[in-house]
């Protein structure tokens, strides 16, 4: 293509969206320079991009959450009645034959860096496991080489990363040999991206040559799966669920045999796992019925919203929807969702064949870009991204199924205090603890009722507390301080 040629056209669609900068540095650029971003440039729906900037980068999103929210119905973690023990029972066993008959794969998204946890790197490959100092990476390859052999199948293994850690983390499964599972059955591919943005709704440049973009959200691992031919692969394999979670969570039961098979039995398209929230605000997103649709409601969002139906007699300073309260105390909106999911193929088929689009979400950041000198800085921008759970409103079905935090739910998100990998071990210890504990073993403990002896269980000894029951002989006797590595 002669670009000198196509320079015009260019710079009229630049002009009449007003991004004519992009081209600021165009004299100074070499002649591959040039065909990079003119490329970059042609890749820009600027319908698509006058249209954010409208309702998105020039104002705070608002005004889509209405005040008649009302909360979900969910199943419990334990069987309210003979009936659903029943239903519970024949989930279960539905589930262990999905996942032997090789119809679940696992899939994580892993696009984030360790910056806040000081760490240089892919999130995943943070260390964490209390004696052994496994990374994220290697519990779950773990754990999914021990589902693979418990049920005698293949799991494979997709990882969305974002474009900066792609490489990064395609060199880290090398170097670790893929942690022993078959390099065939892994799958590594990228998110996309979408352009920064200032507030003036003027596209960033990264430097002379290349528009500053960054991932667009766990919410584009749906048109992801298309585009990267995973979707394709999971068709030839006969994989028919995948097992969505995020990278920083520690906990995470991969292959959940009753979540599986309630999604199944109820022909689902997504579902999702959520936890009783720890406090009415508690920063995790909010289940609720939202215009008669399954939604999830960021707690940025939801934290902010008043009552407009008070408890009678209520007189004072406004409600926030989230302090509700049942007639027993309990709040009416109390599940969280914890970025635990079962999709469907089929469901992400039709989201990727149909008229569909999950809503942006706009976020301030600092952003490293260049300005109209050419000099790097780094200011307060605009970052567009999509969120998952935005997709449970588009399903026809879905599962919502309560879990135990202490048992699921351990993420790792800050440095210091709470979400901190300080706090994710000593959950990752209790859990181990209580497990053996159900099986009758005596686990020591101190005067406040936390474990006096560090624990940590591999996943090829036990994936779930009933596995330790036949490993009883392979336990010895644990006494305060012990150091106890159970493989």
């Amino acid at each position: 293509m002669n670009i000198e040629k196509s320079l015009e056209n260019v710079k009229e669609l630049l002009k009449k969206h007003g991004q004519s900068h992009l081209l600021g540095f165009w004299a100074d650029l070499d002649a591959k320079q040039k065909q990079h971003l003119h490329e970059q440039i042609q890749l820009l729906d600027f319908t698509k991009i006058d249209f954010w900037i409208t309702n998105h980068v020039k104002k705070p999103d608002s005004g889509i959450i209405n005040d008649d929210l009302i909360p979900i119905r969910s199943y419990g973690c334990e069987p309210s009645d003979p009936e659903q023990k029943l239903k519970y029972t024949n989930a279960i066993a539905l589930g262990q034959e999905l996942i032997r008959q090789g119809k679940v794969g696992a899939f994580v998204v892993a696009g984030g860096q360790g910056t806040r946890l000081g760490f240089d790197g892919p999130k995943g490959n943070f260390p964490i496991s209390p004696i052994m100092n496994k990374t994220l990476f290697r519990i779950f390859a773990e754990t999914i080489a021990a589902i693979s052999a418990k049920y005698e199948t293949v799991c494979p293994w997709y990882i969305m990363t974002s474009p900066l850690n792609f490489h990064q983390t395609e060199e880290i499964f090398k170097l670790n040999n893929y942690y022993g599972l078959e390099k065939d059955n892994i799958f590594i591919f990228k998110q996309g991206t979408l352009p920064n943005f200032n507030s003036d709704g003027k596209i960033l440049l990264a430097n002379e040559a290349n528009i500053s973009c960054s991932p667009n959200g766990h919410g584009g691992s749906l048109e992801a799966l298309y585009e990267s031919g995973v979707l394709k692969d999971m068709e030839e394999r006969g994989i028919d669920f995948l097992s969505y979670w995020q990278v920083d969570n520690a906990l995470i039961n991969i292959f959940d045999p009753l979540f599986i098979g309630l999604h199944a039995i109820d022909k689902a398209e997504m579902s999702s796992k959520a936890l009783i929230k720890a406090n009415p605000f508690e920063k995790v997103g909010n289940f609720c019925i939202c215009d008669g649709k399954l939604s999830v409601i960021e707690y940025s969002e939801f934290n902010e919203l008043t009552d407009t139906h008070p408890p009678q007699g209520f007189s004072g300073v406004s409600l926030k929807l989230a302090e509700r309260q049942n007639e027993d105390g309990s709040l009416v909106f109390q599940l969280g969702s914890i970025a635990i999911h079962i999709i469907s193929r089929t469901f992400i088929e039709k989201f990727n064949s149909g008229d569909y689009s999950l809503p942006l979400h706009r976020a301030e950041k600092e952003i490293q870009h260049i300005d109209e000198q050419g000099n790097l800085v780094k200011s307060k921008g605009i970052k567009l991204e999509k969120f998952i759970f935005d997709a449970l409103s588009f399903t026809s079905k879905s599962v919502t199924l309560q879990t135990k935090r202490n048992q699921e739910f351990a993420p790792i998100k800050n440095e210091y205090g709470i979400d901190s990998p300080k706090i994710t071990r000593k959950m990752m210890i209790e859990r181990a603890a209580g497990w053996l504990e159900s099986a009758g073993i005596e686990v020591p403990r101190k005067p406040d009722g936390s474990a006096d002896c560090i624990i940590e269980i591999a996943p090829s000894f036990a994936l779930n507390k009933e596995d330790i029951k036949s490993k009883l002989n392979q336990i010895p006797p644990i006494k305060p301080k012990d150091v106890v590595y159970l493989a």
